[in-house]
Formats: structure tokens, C-alpha cells, sequence
């Protein structure tokens, strides 16, 4: 069963490369609300310095990935500086997501722990300075291809913080969830969902709640609810968007929205940001 895909194509997964080559001195990057920042250090040392509050010192090849980044620094030798790739990643409409919430602040792993970082590094590196039509995508759709590699390795090296990843790494939470995901709109009551894991309706409450901090039942309610956020966006009409994520009516959608937002679905769709 592939566990993140359905993940992926319902909050897709776009970055941005926006530096990639031998960067020398002192660099500042803003807070950034909406997306996620990786540094790829192929050569350093790098400093880090300002995440969380915190200092890193980076002496070996490293993809850094800060899924909610404050504002930071990095800090290279101002002769030799440092080979690196930065860019910005984004899932759906950016902020809050079940991907990103999921993680760490902080995501560090040497490169020579993720198999097959070398060749698209190489790749990446290549396309950076050939000047070939087209560079700018190629080089964001290898990003992309890293972070998925990245995501893979959160979870099934346990990285993630709960959430959505670490119920996907589980075995049998993962097949309830994968059902959740693939049709949010049909009835499901604890035992049902059990029955989907395999287990006894109080194990699984018990593990589901461990795993993802989450109760089954409230989990099925924002998998919903986060359905019809991006189905409002592309403009469906709130009764419609209620049938399809199972609600019997918009208002009890409404009511579903307000539990989990504080709003309305009107009042979320004037605030929220462009697609």
C-alpha cells in the first residue's frame, strides 16, 4: 500500500530552488509562515544559527529542512564558502498542513543517510550551471523528488512528531487512515475503523491517540474538514461540498467548521489566502 501518495496529490508538493552553488559569508532568511525552507549543504562547514533559538554547526554533507522556519542565518567561510542548494517548499496552499505538522522544527540528516541524495545532487548541480532551457523547472521538480526522499526517511526512522506521517508509519493505523484519505465522505464509527486496522476498537482508540495525538473520531472531522477547505477554494458550492466530504447539510458543515476553525465557511474563504 503506498502510504503517502494519497497524502501528496490532496496537499501537492511544489518548491522552489532559488540558490544553488557556492555561497560565501553571512546570508539572513526571513520568517516564513507559508512555507518550508531546505538547505542543502554539499560542502560546508555551515553555521546555522537563530533556529529555535539555537546554534548547528554543520560539518558534514546535510539537507536541513525547517518545516515552519523562523528567522535564521547561515554562516560560511568568506574565502571558501560553501557548496549549497536553497529552496522553498510548499504543500497545498502553504501553512498549516498535515505534512509539515508532523515534522520537527528542525529536520537534519546527513546526506550519506538518504539513498540517492548523491546522483540527484549531482543532477542538481549539473542543471544549475548549464543553462539549458527549461533549468528553473528542472531544478524544482528535482527538489521535489529530494523532499519525498526526505519524507520517507522521517518515517521509517520514527522523525516525525505524531500527526499524519507517524500514523501512515504505522502499519495498521495506515489502513484506517488510507481509508479516511481516499473517502472522507462515507460513514465510519470507531469499530469500523478498527476493523479496517485489524484490531479491537480499544486498542486501536488507544494506539491511534498514542501514534497521532488525535482520537479517530476527531481526526475523520478534520480530514473532512480539510476537504472541503480545498474543494471551497476551487469553488464548489458549500451543499455540494457538504455531500461530498459526508455531512448532511452546510450547516452541518458549518457547525463542523467552527468547532475546528472558529469560522464559517464563509467567513474562512474571504481570509484565506490566494491559490
Amino acid at each position: 500500500m503506498d502510504r503517502l501518495t494519497p497524502l501528496l496529490s490532496h496537499f501537492s508538493l511544489h518548491a522552489g530552488v532559488f540558490y544553488t552553488g557556492n555561497l560565501c559569508g553571512i546570508h539572513d532568511f526571513h520568517e516564513d509562515h507559508l512555507r518550508g525552507h531546505i538547505h542543502l549543504i554539499r560542502r560546508g562547514p555551515v553555521q546555522v544559527i537563530g533556529v529555535r533559538q539555537e546554534t548547528f554547526d554543520i560539518t558534514e554533507p546535510t539537507l536541513l529542512f525547517l518545516p515552519r522556519p523562523d528567522t535564521h542565518r547561515l554562516v560560511t567561510d568568506e574565502r571558501l564558502g560553501a557548496d549549497v542548494v536553497c529552496a522553498t517548499v510548499q504543500f497545498g496552499g502553504g501553512g498549516q498542513n498535515p505534512v509539515t505538522d508532523s515534522l520537527p522544527h528542525v529536520v537534519m540528516v546527513e546526506l550519506s543517510a538518504l539513498a540517492g541524495v548523491q546522483t540527484l545532487l549531482e543532477l542538481m548541480f549539473d542543471e544549475a550551471f548549464a543553462q539549458q532551457p527549461g533549468r528553473q523547472a528542472v531544478l524544482d521538480r528535482l527538489c521535489e523528488v529530494l523532499m519525498i526522499q526526505l519524507l520517507r526517511h522521517c518515517m521509517t526512522q520514527g522523525l516525525t512528531q505524531g500527526g499524519t506521517l507517524a500514523g501512515l508509519a504505522d502499519p495498521r493505523l495506515a489502513k484506517a487512515m488510507a481509508a479516511i484519505h481516499a473517502d472522507p465522505a462515507t460513514e465510519r464509527d470507531l469499530a469500523s475503523m478498527a476493523a479496517l486496522a485489524g484490531m479491537s476498537r480499544a486498542r486501536f482508540a488507544v494506539r491511534f491517540k498514542a501514534v497521532t495525538g488525535e482520537t479517530p473520531a476527531d481526526y475523520l472531522a478534520s480530514w473532512r474538514v480539510m476537504t472541503a477547505q480545498s474543494l471551497l477554494k476551487k469553488g464548489r458550492p458549500l451543499k455540494h461540498v457538504a455531500d461530498d466530504v459526508g455531512y448532511g447539510s452546510a450547516s452541518a458543515l458549518t457547525r463542523a467548521f467552527v468547532r475546528k476553525l472558529g469560522c464559517s465557511p464563509t467567513a474562512w474563504l474571504r481570509t484565506c489566502p490566494p491559490s
